[in-house]
């Protein structure tokens, strides 16, 4: 789906918009912990454990809002509060993320077990309808096997 900052794009091909919008470290974080780990408020993110300071947060929740990825929702008991939420956009990410995972846990050292990663690529069907799900129905609890088995890191 074209967007309406075509003009300010440094080309027209796909892989170098896509970047534009998610191509740095911290907005894919922010991505992975939204459909994955349940997270959805600044503190969640500002406690996750990967260290990103607070300014930086604000402008890639900023930057990913503006690029239609997430959306933010005042939080109906506590209106100060802010709750964040992928987007049909950014859930359609999943996949990339998936990949990305399975990529980077077989190329590089990232200390996850074989078996694990075995297993997420050979169940990617049922991770991403169970990612999918979750988003649908807007189950606030971290990814999960009917089995109660973790299904990503």
């Amino acid at each position: 789906m074209p967007g309406t900052a075509k003009s300010k794009r440094r080309s027209g091909c796909p892989v170098s918009a896509s970047l534009e919008s998610v191509g740095d470290r911290w907005s894919l974080l922010i991505v992975r912990d939204l459909m994955v780990r349940g997270f959805h408020t600044f503190k969640d993110f500002q406690n996750s454990g990967e260290g990103i300071a607070t300014n930086i947060l604000s402008d890639r929740l900023r930057r990913l809002k503006g690029a239609g990825i997430i959306c933010a929702e005042m939080e109906e008991t506590d209106a100060r509060r802010i709750n964040y939420r992928l987007t049909e956009k950014g859930i359609d990410l999943a996949p990339v993320l998936l990949e990305l995972l399975i990529w980077g846990a077989q190329h590089e050292n990232t200390g996850e077990p074989c078996a694990l990663i075995e297993k997420l690529a050979k169940h990617r069907a049922e991770i991403l309808g169970e990612v999918r799900r979750r988003w649908r129905e807007r189950d606030p609890e971290p990814l999960q096997a009917k089995s109660g088995q973790w299904l990503w890191p």
